[in-house]
């Protein structure tokens, strides 16, 4: 057990210095540091969560500080289920912007962090916490994440194997399978051909915790497990294929992935298949 706990004067010295260090780079004054370092974090609103679909949206600026900027509601996704974290930008009042280059959970629940690109010093220091912005997302990278990450459901669909590890960026997405069994590239790229000239409704719904008790074999991720506390866990459902918890975002319908191949199965251990998925089009923007 840790002998610091979140609200002791030691943690408080640490946020402290912490804040310090980046009003010094942004040349804010340090009683206006001290003063944020003893707030309690605040909790975003995860529009993406309820509207993959939203690329804009006005904030206020509720936090800044070492490890990015913080907005009372935001449509980045932060990365996170094996999801690459959203990227954008920040628009000032004056109409210039802020690069947003990541996209992160923070240490406490309900903090997203808009982590700003490199190089933007200048940016940083005109903006303060009560600040209005309008985030813009880079809806483009966005959209190839929702088309992969849709298309790893209906690959477990095809492969009733639990999962054991995740990854899904703008180029690419790999699914590893907990199984010995050998698979068929082609097979696979029929199936999800099939499954998306199907047209099948993309749905979310929410479920709660004593439901996915009742029904353990929702979740098929070894690794990761749905969040929990809330009473209430988000399922993602694709009509008649797929039903699983999921936070991360999704097209509204599989035909709106489009083509998409298995482009090469990997043996990584002797109870691992890794599949790794491309779309027929090549990516037109960096990773």
């Amino acid at each position: 057990m840790s002998l610091v706990t979140p609200d002791s004067p030691t943690q408080l010295a640490i946020r402290a210095a912490a804040s310090i260090r980046w009003a010094a780079l942004l040349h804010r004054p340090v009683a206006q540091a001290h003063a944020n370092a003893q707030m309690e974090p605040p909790v975003t609103d995860e529009l993406f969560r309820e509207d993959a679909t939203l690329t804009t949206c006005e904030a206020r600026i509720t936090c800044i500080d070492e490890r990015g900027v913080q907005l009372e509601r935001t449509i980045f996704y932060p990365l996170g289920g094996g999801q690459a974290g959203d990227r954008g930008a920040l628009i000032l009042p004056d109409g210039s912007d802020l690069q947003i280059a990541d996209t992160r959970k923070g240490a406490q629940a309900g903090e997203i962090l808009h982590v700003p690109a490199a190089g933007q010093e200048a940016r940083l220091a005109q903006i303060s916490i009560g600040q209005i912005v309008h985030a813009r997302l880079d809806a483009h990278r966005r959209q190839r994440h929702m088309r992969f990450h849709t298309t790893t459901h209906l690959l477990c669909a095809l492969i009733p194997h639990p999962v054991n590890g995740c990854s899904i960026t703008c180029d690419y997405a790999r699914l590893d399978f907990h199984m010995a069994e050998p698979l068929d590239k082609e097979a696979l790229t029929a199936g999800l051909a099939r499954l998306v000239g199907e047209a099948r409704a993309v749905r979310q719904r929410w479920i709660a915790e004593s439901e996915l008790d009742a029904n353990p074999g929702l979740v098929r991720s070894m690794s990761v497990q749905p969040p929990r506390g809330l009473g209430r866990v988000r399922v993602i459902e694709i009509e008649g294929v797929d039903l699983q918890p999921c936070g991360g975002t999704h097209v509204a319908n599989t035909a709106e992935i489009g083509a998409v191949v298995v482009t090469r199965i990997e043996k990584k251990s002797a109870m691992t298949r890794r599949v790794v998925l491309a779309f027929a089009e090549p990516a037109t923007i960096a990773n």
